[in-house]
This record gives structure tokens, sequence and C-alpha cells, in this order.
């Protein structure tokens, strides 16, 4: 089952409603909002890799507000 952390950068003001659409989405296990260079971090799990995909390009890239993101697939358990 693979996972990843991905941080996400919002616009202004936008990280509150940004981190609850991010919360809603199937797949995501956790969601926080963070001090630092990105607003939001995230943990993912899926069933095969190409969901992990699809939770970006489908989910979080869709969410208004979301301005880019970051996403590190975990490479051992």
């Amino acid at each position: 089952m693979p996972k990843a952390y991905i941080v996400v950068l919002t616009a202004t003001g936008t990280t509150p409603s940004v981190v609850e659409a991010i919360r809603a989405l199937d797949g995501v296990t956790e969601a926080h909002v963070v001090a630092g260079e990105f607003d939001v971090m995230v943990e993912a799990e899926a069933d095969e890799l190409v969901d992990l995909k699809s939770l970006l390009t489908d989910g979080i890239h869709h969410i208004d507000g979301v301005g880019h993101t970051r996403t590190h697939v975990v490479l051992d358990e």
C-alpha cells in the first residue's frame, strides 16, 4: 500500500478551507496546517501508486486556493 507525504502551498487566506477540503478526500489519512515553507502537510495512502496520482491530479490540485504541491513517496515502512 503506497504512502506519501504531500506539502501544499495555499493562496493567502485559504488555508483553513483548503485543509478541510483535503481532509474530506478519499486516501487522506491526516492533514494539518503547519508553519514553514508550506501551509499544509498531508499524509495519504492508496491501494496503488496510480491512486495516489489521482488523489493529487483529480483531488488536491482542483481545490480552490491550492497553489502548488510537493509529493514525497515513502520508500520503506
